[in-house]
């Protein structure tokens, strides 16, 4: 990139430059000094930046104010040519004045950046001082590979880098940046071409024409690296599996996650979302496997979160396995698999279904083993007793979420014995269960966690079948 001296490039503006700003008197010796510049000056100063001052002023804003003031900032200053081409057959009074703003302040980075700042960053985000979704301010991708392009769509000119100014940094730039929506910050970005290309495939274009569209969506995007290392062991069906790493209806940005549960626009054979639990322990973690790497790249509809792994369609096991609350569980189905009486439940709950599946948090099983002296872990339980106690679980063949339970029912569990269902349950809960043994008013504390082949719901206490009363 060409980088021009302060001095070359002030002295084509120096008398201009005088007329702007006037001139003062050495009272000794006369000399005439020149008054520095601020970026509203030196546009003004530059006539291949004639129309984006008009811009500036069409704005209605207090634009030209906040850019004579302190600062710093980097402006990317379109030519007029550029904005020849961005209006077309359109004058400026024909664009609305808050999208104008918009599209300006778009070129606005609160603070000073120089090329070689940029260059030695390589590629990466920086906020504009645009409008986003979610509140926040719109995204912009710059990238040095070939020059210095901003969104994929407007690249500094030839002699235009590093214009320096009393209240920060130009860079004359060849074409207006558009405000991106989430499409457009995906294609932009060279590490998300292999999703752009899993987006469009086959000339698709639900995806592309649904994450262009206003509203929130909060998009978790899986970079090239990830793409390479997804095999789909289980087959799934990919566009189901792209739904998966899509929020909608919500602008989640990095400090608004909390660890749970959020639904996807993924979906199981019935219709229903399938849920993602994200843990923000020690970073951002997607159904256990899936890491963000790079977070609030907004867009006008929604932001994006880069991540590490394609994430798959979850299984009941998946589930089990993210959320570190049911890891008691995850222990006790792993004793059971590799028991005599083995009834390969990972294996099962992993595969087909559908299942309805009823997990007992940590804490129930901890209050399960405190009530045997003999028992420390699952390992100590009898393998029979074991497998019995965790096939009373689940229920096959069924996908039974909370909007489906009646009050009395007794479904028949995979161990053989039935369980009573009551609505509702305790403490604002949504149902109780008494098991085979007799026990009951056990609380269902979490409801209608979705996979692809059942649905999970949280129980309190460990269910007990017949065999162990």
């Amino acid at each position: 990139m060409k980088i021009i001296s302060k001095t070359l490039r002030l002295l084509p503006l120096f008398f201009m430059a005088l007329a702007l700003q006037g001139c003062s008197d050495d009272d000794d010796s006369g000399t005439i000094i020149q008054n520095p510049l601020n970026i509203v000056e030196i546009a003004s100063a530059n006539p291949n930046l004639s129309s984006l001052v008009a811009a500036l002023q069409a704005a209605d804003g207090d634009l030209v104010t906040v850019l004579s003031g302190s600062g710093p900032f980097t402006v990317l200053a379109p030519t007029n040519d550029a904005f020849d081409a961005f209006l077309g057959d359109n004058d400026l009074a024909d664009i609305p004045t808050d999208v104008l703003q918009q599209v300006l302040l778009n070129h606005v980075i609160s603070a000073d950046l120089t090329s070689t700042d940029l260059v030695a960053l390589g590629s990466g985000y920086r906020s504009t001082n645009a409008d986003g979704a979610g509140g926040e301010n719109l995204s912009i991708y710059f990238n040095t590979a070939n020059g210095v392009s901003f969104n994929g769509v407007s690249s500094v000119v030839s002699g235009g880098a590093d214009i320096d100014a009393t209240n920060g940094t130009i860079h004359i730039v060849d074409a207006v940046i558009g405000l991106p929506n989430i499409v457009d910050h995906a294609v932009a970005n060279s590490d998300l071409s292999d999703l752009v290309g899993a987006l469009t495939a086959g000339g698709n274009t639900t995806f592309t024409d649904l994450l262009s569209t206003p509203g929130d969506f909060t998009v978790f995007a899986p970079d090239n690296n990830a793409f390479s290392n997804f095999t789909n062991p289980n087959g799934n069906d990919i566009p189901n599996v792209l739904s998966n790493h899509v929020i909608a209806g919500t602008t989640a940005i990095s400090s608004s996650l909390v660890s749970g549960y959020v639904s996807t626009a993924a979906v199981n054979s019935d219709g229903d979302n399938l849920s993602m639990y994200i843990s923000i322990d020690g970073g951002v973690m997607l159904n256990g496997s899936s890491l963000v790497l790079q977070s609030d790249i907004v867009a006008t509809n929604g932001v994006i979160h880069v991540v590490s792994e394609v994430i798959d369609l979850p299984t009941i096991v998946t589930h089990a396995i993210a959320n570190t609350n049911l890891s008691s569980l995850v222990v006790s189905l792993q004793e059971a698999d590799g028991s005599a009486a083995n009834p390969m439940l990972i294996s099962t709950l992993s595969g087909d279904g559908p299942f309805t599946v009823f997990a007992p948090l940590d804490s129930a099983f901890t209050a399960l083993l405190d009530s045997n002296s003999a028992w420390n872990s699952p390992a100590d339980i009898d393998d029979d007793l074991l497998n019995s106690v965790l096939t009373h679980h689940v229920i096959a063949g069924a996908n039974v979420r909370a909007e489906d339970l009646t009050d009395g029912i007794m479904p028949t569990t995979f161990e053989g014995d039935m369980i009573t269902i009551n609505l509702p349950g305790n403490d604002g809960n949504a149902a109780k269960i008494t098991d085979g043994a007799g026990n009951s008013d056990i609380d269902i504390v979490l409801t209608n966690v979705q996979a692809i082949n059942g649905v999970v719901h949280a129980i309190e206490s460990v269910l007990i079948p017949d065999t162990m009363n």
